[in-house]
């Protein structure tokens, strides 16, 4: 059984990478016009999502090159947190106690 800590760390990483997926999904509605952007309760909550994942992501377009009007960013966040997720999982079994 891992250490409290690293099983906060895993549930944080899994909701951090359901926000992630909820923010794209989110803006492939929009950009079909499912979901109306003036609405006031849709436009808080595409706000909320933005707070939380545009930091990232802009850390993230930093580094990646344009791609012709292609936003890879959150995939490469998804393989991020992945990435941590190992990491953390790693860590549990090597240091359990």
């Amino acid at each position: 059984m891992p250490a409290p800590i690293f099983s906060l760390l895993l549930l944080l990483l899994d909701l951090y990478w359901w926000i992630v997926l909820a923010s794209v999904v989110a803006s492939w509605l929009v950009s079909f016009g499912v979901i109306n952007g003036y609405n006031p309760a849709a436009r808080s909550i595409l706000r909320f999502l933005d707070a939380l994942t545009e930091p990232v992501y802009r850390q993230v377009r930093r580094i990646l090159p344009p791609m012709g009007g292609l936003d890879a960013s959150p995939i490469i966040v998804f393989i991020g947190v992945w990435f941590l997720q190992q990491v953390v999982v790693w860590l549990a079994d090597r240091y359990a106690i």
